[in-house]
């Protein structure tokens, strides 16, 4: 069993800190192992070597310049070609250190490009005809990257992860000052398999966090998930402001690495690549300390594709200390392995691992419904709301199997009371009860039903165009994902309407304003 060489480190302030007056806190007897990091050019760094297609000078799983035009071909008559070079490295350096023969290999599908190229996208297929229950995949613990693995004190990795920088943050961090060691990484074949993968999912798409500005607004417009990207784009950049922060904060732990402050030494587009690569790596794992609840798996995402409807889980197993992988069902050597990627829905799919499930049960849209603090009965109606663990900003998911949640119409009647007996009337009962105010009930439908046409009409297709845009083969993939999610949005925001009834999507007018209600 491989033991990656430890480095006894003790705390000193680097001087990129002591030129700016900040001191490091001494972590003495920390170990610090081998980690993944972000490509630098290899004017910088002798050790990377230019390959084809090559994204020297840029993070690792930096998207190439030029859009996928169509996506792989995944299909088991067609599972492409045994994977070459960083494929094919990546399994030789697992099983040269320590991990078990897999019932998995890695598959080259090609997705193809406009003017004509191909560029394969590995994933994980089956190595031979497979049976359910079967165990496929078993990487040993010391060819896991978690932050207990980066920092090796569970304590330091959970004080740097609950202040300044989020877990994926703090991996990105190690990871591209790994990377810039280039050959002596131990790391080295798991980060040029990453970088093959250009931060793409299964469906050779990558996140929306790294799509150019004019696409993103175009393909996701009327989305929710429009907004999440922008939010989560500042965030990432609150972060990278961060790093030189905690990196002074760990000199002793970043010694290693004979480089400048991080701000100097990548700028926010590589850093924004290299957490993207990241995220779309992540396994959280269950059952396992707050430090390891994040890992890196080699042959995990984003080479293995999740589902939403599969069974199977990579999960941690105490007795042998690895992270496995048991198969669901039956597998035809070559099929694509699939694992499942949690309750979440597409939104959250494509923006962490730029995909999205046409059959996701845990999909919805999400509206929010804010009391005005101004209502002369707002303290009476955050009382009642408080009863039923409500809030005067409550978010409501309209799900695909209950696009009306039953809470709703009472939060919309409880907003539109006028006095304290209509409000201690409104009932939160999950049994319909007929309103004792027939015309303010039908007021309150109607104004739904103006949101929910609202918020249907600002997508730029309607649904039978998104159809279109799924089958036309000349649609690019990040085209394809994007007209999946917004055909599906649309769908469950129709459903939510006709659950309203077909009175409240006519009769419009009959809808009187809420001064103290806002939905968005």
């Amino acid at each position: 069993t491989y033991v990656p060489p430890a480095m006894m480190l003790k705390g000193n302030v680097n001087k990129g800190c002591q030129a700016q007056g900040k001191a490091s806190i001494d972590r003495a007897a920390i170990i610090a192992r081998p980690c993944i990091a972000c490509r630098s050019s290899s004017k910088q760094n002798p050790h990377v070597q230019t390959e084809p297609h090559s994204t020297a000078g840029k993070g690792f799983g930096a998207v190439a310049s030029v859009n996928v035009a169509a996506p792989a071909d995944y299909s088991n008559n067609n599972p492409g070609h045994v994977a070459s070079g960083a494929g094919s490295r990546l399994m030789a350096w697992m099983r040269e250190n320590g991990a078990p023969a897999q019932g998995l290999t890695l598959r080259s599908p090609n997705a193809y490009l406009p003017d004509g190229q191909s560029r394969p996208i590995d994933m994980v297929v089956a190595a031979r005809p497979l049976k359910a229950g079967e165990k496929v995949l078993s990487v040993p613990e010391h060819l896991v990257i978690s932050l207990e693995r980066v920092f090796e004190c569970e304590f330091v990795a959970e004080l740097l992860t609950t202040d300044k920088l989020s877990e994926i943050a703090c991996l990105t961090l190690y990871l591209m000052y790994e990377k810039k060691l280039g050959k002596e990484s131990f790391w080295e074949p798991y980060i040029k398999e990453l970088d093959r993968q250009r931060a793409r999912g299964s469906q050779a798409v990558e996140s929306p966090l790294l799509w150019p500005q004019e696409e993103l607004e175009t393909l996701l417009q009327g989305s929710n998930l429009l907004t999440t990207v922008k939010q989560r784009l500042i965030g990432i950049q609150r972060e990278y402001e961060e790093l030189d922060t905690v990196w002074c904060m760990s000199s002793s732990l970043f010694k290693k690495y004979p480089f400048d402050l991080p701000t100097e030494t990548f700028s926010f587009k590589i850093f924004r690549q290299a957490f993207s690569a990241v995220q779309s790596s992540l396994v959280h794992l269950q059952g396992v300390p707050p430090s390891r609840r994040f890992a890196l798996v080699p042959l995990g995402p984003p080479l293995l594709a999740y589902s939403s409807t599969c069974k199977a889980l990579l999960s941690w197993d105490e007795a042998t200390r690895s992270v496995q992988l048991t198969v669901d069902r039956d597998y035809v050597q070559g099929e694509p392995i699939k694992a499942w990627c949690g309750p979440q829905p597409n939104s959250r799919l494509l923006l962490n691992y730029g995909l999205v499930d046409d059959n996701n049960p845990y999909d919805k849209v999400q509206l929010t419904a804010t009391l005005a603090t101004t209502d002369p009965l707002y303290q009476a109606k955050r009382a009642a709301l408080q009863k039923h663990s409500l809030s005067t900003n409550q978010v409501f998911d309209l799900a695909r199997a209950k696009p009306l949640p039953p809470t709703l119409l009472p939060y919309l009647r409880l907003a539109a009371a006028t006095t304290v007996q209509e409000v201690a009337q409104v009932s939160f009962s999950f049994v319909e009860k007929s309103s004792p105010y027939p015309e303010v009930e039908a007021s309150i439908r109607a104004h739904l039903a103006q949101h929910l046409q609202a918020r249907t009409a600002a997508y730029r297709n309607t649904i039978e165009g998104d159809e279109a845009v799924v089958a036309n083969p000349n649609s690019s993939p990040r085209q394809k994902v994007a007209a999946q999610l917004t055909r599906i949005e649309k769908e469950i925001l129709q459903e939510a309407l006709k659950n309203l009834g077909e009175e409240a999507t006519t009769a419009t007018s009959v809808a009187q304003p809420l001064p103290f209600l806002k939905l968005d």
